[in-house]
């Protein structure tokens, strides 16, 4: 004899439910991964309206990226803010350092525009280093951008000759993560210098995410920027006090761990131990990495 549980729904509780959203503190497990473009519930008239903003979306995707490419930092922030871009910063900015490289910004990932947002913000150029970039994302691109090759020692001394050229941007994470939640950081960012400044990094979008695990890439960027109001919330924090860093004596991992903690409280996320690899399995069903040349590419 099997026992079977029922439930009783009222007319007035389902009618309620519909229409409005589960808190999160009502799921019956933490949502940290999850893929799709839609960042709204495709109710007809929701969709309705979706098709009609497409094609005033890729034109004004476009120009925002001509704005990026083509303007100098003052005119492309105020015509961006003007074409509805929403871009907030805050925070002290470092002061320049006596030392002969350059300041390593260490930031959370949301999309692959988070170091063109940081560096317009901050008016001076950046280098960013990715894993993986497409061929399209790295053409559209304003700032420069160095690809990683996933060996340590390599990639160690890659992003070291970067730093005595200028300043440089790091996403520890590896991936991006809508949710908020960070994942795990990579250690070898924090070997390589001292004068590390981390920087808070959250977005929000109403039509489309400009993240994918399983589609196009390529059109991350071009899906992001098709948002009617996208908004970029950053905050530059304290740079990190040299007791702290690994010429202080700790170690790598301590250093990577500790600004994980900074930046989740700056915020209000959650840390993780999860890593891209998780992502992608979960997602995807692969690790994330494909041969070169071909698009998708994997981020």
């Amino acid at each position: 004899m099997t026992m079977q549980e029922a439930y009783v729904v009222n007319n007035e509780e389902s009618k309620s439910n519909s229409s409005s959203v589960m808190p999160r503190e009502k799921y019956p497990k933490p949502l940290i991964f999850h893929d799709g473009r839609l960042a709204f519930l495709p109710t007809p008239s929701a969709a309705l309206c979706m098709f009609m903003w497409f094609p005033f979306g890729i034109v004004l995707a476009i120009y925002r990226i001509l704005l990026g490419i083509l303007l100098p930092y003052g005119w492309a922030l105020s015509l961006g803010v003007w074409s509805g871009l929403n871009l907030q910063i805050k925070g002290i900015l470092p002061e320049k350092s006596e030392q002969k490289q350059g300041v390593l910004y260490v930031c959370t990932h949301r999309t692959l525009l988070d170091p063109v947002f940081l560096s317009t913000c901050l008016a001076k150029p950046l280098t960013a280093v990715t894993y993986s970039l497409s061929k399209v994302s790295e053409l559209i691109a304003p700032i420069r951008t160095v690809r990683l090759t996933r060996d340590r020692t390599k990639d160690g001394e890659t992003m070291q000759r970067l730093l005595r050229e200028g300043d440089l941007v790091v996403c520890p994470e590896g991936t991006t993560c809508r949710e908020p939640y960070l994942l795990r950081f990579s250690s070898l960012f924090a070997e390589l210098a001292d004068e590390i400044v981390p920087v808070a990094i959250n977005t929000h979008v109403s039509m489309f995410y400009g993240t994918t695990a399983s589609g196009l890439k390529c059109l991350d960027p071009i899906f992001f920027l098709m948002n009617p109001r996208p908004s970029c919330y950053i905050q530059v924090l304290g740079k990190l006090p040299r007791e702290l860093t690994c010429a202080g004596g700790r170690s790598s991992c301590e250093v990577a761990n500790f600004i994980q903690k900074q930046l989740a409280g700056a915020l209000g996320f959650e840390c993780t131990t999860l890593t891209r690899r998780d992502k992608y399995l979960m997602l995807a069903g692969n690790e994330g990495i494909v041969k070169k040349h071909k698009c998708p590419t994997k981020c």
